[in-house]
């Protein structure tokens, strides 16, 4: 378990670094969005939204294997691989968010560092939910990179937040961002 609690802090401390980075920018600056751009808001939504369904589904994966019904059967084709290595065999430069995780744009962005910080609650008890399992062994289709165990779910977690991270850094350092 030792290999899940380390990347558990691992995104739990790629979490902190983006909330710490944004908590308290003003409205017009958590609002603002450069020409097609996403918002800090909606950033930090689509953060909220996608670990919460990256948690769901590494639980949704240990529960069927428990039931000796595994959501991915067949080969992990990325087995051992760390999740930058899958995701540059499986990625093009610019993806596009799931529909499921998409923002909406509802809430201020007090309202989703909020929620954010709450995720780790979830995060927390995949130790748990992992118990008595192999984490390699619980795989579940990730809708751009194929199957995924436990520990490359996890790592995601990280992966993702930290790609978010520098996103919303460069669009604060975007021309027109307001000062306050």
């Amino acid at each position: 378990m030792d290999r899940i609690l380390e990347r558990i802090e691992a995104a739990d401390a790629a979490r902190r670094r983006i909330i710490d980075a944004n908590r308290g920018l003003a409205a017009a600056q958590a609002a603002f969005k450069a020409a097609g751009g996403w918002s800090v808001q909606a950033h930090i939504e689509h953060l909220v939204l996608s670990e919460q369904r990256g948690v769901q589904r590494i639980w949704l994966a240990a529960e069927a294997l428990r039931r000796g019904a595994p959501l991915q059967v067949g080969e992990a084709v990325h087995r051992g691989r760390p999740i930058e290595a899958v995701i540059a065999r499986t990625w093009k430069p610019k993806e596009k968010a799931m529909a499921e995780t998409d923002p909406v744009g509802e809430g201020p962005l007090s309202y989703w560092i909020a929620r954010y910080e709450a995720c780790q609650t979830t995060l927390g008890r995949i130790p748990q939910v992992l118990s008595g399992l192999d984490p390699s062994q619980v795989l579940d289709l990730h809708y751009l990179s194929g199957p995924l165990d436990a520990y490359q779910r996890l790592e995601f977690l990280r992966f993702h937040t930290d790609r978010h991270y520098d996103q919303v850094e460069r669009l604060k350092r975007t021309e027109g961002f307001p000062a306050r």
